[in-house]
């Protein structure tokens, strides 16, 4: 059977070389190569929907290749596509490098200037190691696999929108249908998700920041198991804390959560970090949530505008949820979508406060009134995005988008 190698490889005079060679390589069929980190994540996950037996059994990922760099991309591969072996490409061989290689994730590295014996060797060996971990997949009935878990990033266009309550209710609502799913609470300094299901806790998303290599052991000691069922990793308690957690952290954590749990929901506050950025930018579906009234339409606007300024998110791939809606209101969804250019959640969440009022002051907003019109609301959502096991697939899924984190940093438009 040919071994299927993808190459990524951002530079036009590599790609001609790599390909030249892996198609003079016996039994082996390389396929169209890729050009950013952002093509590789989505082709391969685009191919694991389809059976993890589509795979290309190599990857190999040019040094160059952008905008996510090269080792931060290979541990995302090795995190969400678990059967593919990923070999890096680089100049620099030093022990420092291959240790590093090693432990984000890579099955092997190859020196420049290219070698047809060195890359015929390599590949061959993480072909096989490959193809030995699909036969072990392959007969492990309870293994996660394939393109890893949806994450959802809810955000407030201000505070006080909701954002939180609907993060929350989305996340019930996967779980609920059976999928495994993990609340994140990326809103580092304020976030109320603790309080919110009466949760005491000791650790949090901070105490993952520092670590390089987040096993499931550890990412197990962070979560929080709620009664609900929902795995939990919360803000920290002192906000100040939250400075910890990098949009290199960010990426890691979320990458964790995506290879444990078929559904990753993420409240990310109001107040754009640039870890918030990195989570955003890696969400197959970003809500950003709106009340009907000009200050927060105008507040979403801005933060559309933001995020495609800042390349995390370009307004046509931004879903808005339109919550404390009412028919008598002036500004209905149709006008939110213009005045943002986004697209605009078919499931808006009606105005009756007095249904959450009891269980937002008892912080058990997990116990509101199932026949509620506000939990129903949202819960029709959650089947509208294709987080509910069995409703259709969320047509605005798109793949990791990791390529604005630098920009985030060069730009430093929040004036940190």
């Amino acid at each position: 059977m040919p071994t299927r190698i993808l190459p990524a490889v951002g530079d036009a005079d590599a790609v001609r070389s790599l390909t030249t060679l892996l198609s003079q390589l016996p039994d082996a069929e390389p396929v169209v190569p890729v050009t950013d980190s952002t093509q590789l994540i989505d082709t391969l996950a685009r191919l694991a929907s389809e059976s993890i037996d589509e795979l290309p059994e190599v990857v190999v990922v040019h040094e160059r290749i952008g905008p996510v760099p090269a080792l931060e991309l290979i541990r995302e591969v090795a995190l969400r596509f678990p059967a593919v072996g990923v070999i890096l490409v680089t100049s620099d061989v030093s022990p420092g490098l291959f240790q590093a290689a090693m432990d984000y994730g890579a099955r092997g590295l190859i020196s420049l200037p290219l070698g047809y014996e060195e890359l015929a060797t390599r590949v061959h060996a993480v072909a096989q190691w490959s193809v030995g971990v699909r036969r072990h997949l392959g007969a492990v009935t309870d293994v996660f696999t394939g393109v890893g878990g949806t994450v959802v990033t809810v955000s407030g266009a201000k505070g006080g929108v909701g954002a939180t309550t609907t993060a929350i209710q989305l996340a019930l609502a996967a779980q609920a249908s059976g999928r495994t799913t993990a609340l994140l609470d990326m809103d580092l300094q304020t976030g109320d998700v603790a309080s919110y299901l009466d949760v005491q806790f000791r650790r949090s998303v901070a105490d993952l920041a520092t670590i390089t290599d987040i096993s499931p052991r550890v990412l197990a000691d962070a979560v929080f198991p709620h009664d609900t069922g929902l795995a939990l990793l919360l803000a920290p308690g002192e906000g100040e804390r939250g400075e910890e957690v990098t949009e290199r952290a960010a990426r890691q954590i979320v990458s964790a959560l995506r290879s444990r749990y078929e559904v990753v929901v993420v409240d990310c506050g109001a107040q754009l970090s640039g870890a918030g950025a990195a989570v955003v930018e890696m969400a197959d579906t970003a809500l950003l949530v709106t009340t009907p009234d000009v200050v927060a339409v105008r507040g979403a606007k801005r933060a559309v505008r933001m995020w495609d300024r800042l390349q995390v998110r370009k307004a046509e791939e931004t879903t808005v949820v339109v919550n404390r809606h009412s028919r008598a209101t002036e500004i209905q969804p149709a006008l939110i979508q213009k005045i943002t250019g986004t697209g605009v959640a078919a499931t808006v969440i009606p105005a009756n406060f007095k249904e959450l009022q009891g269980a937002v002051d008892a912080g058990r907003v997990h116990e509101l009134d199932a026949k509620g019109t506000v939990k129903q609301a949202l819960w029709t959502l959650a089947g509208e995005l294709g987080l509910v096991k069995g409703s259709e697939a969320n047509s605005h899924r798109n793949g990791g988008r990791e390529r604005g984190a630098l920009a985030f940093r060069r730009r430093r438009e929040l004036g940190r």
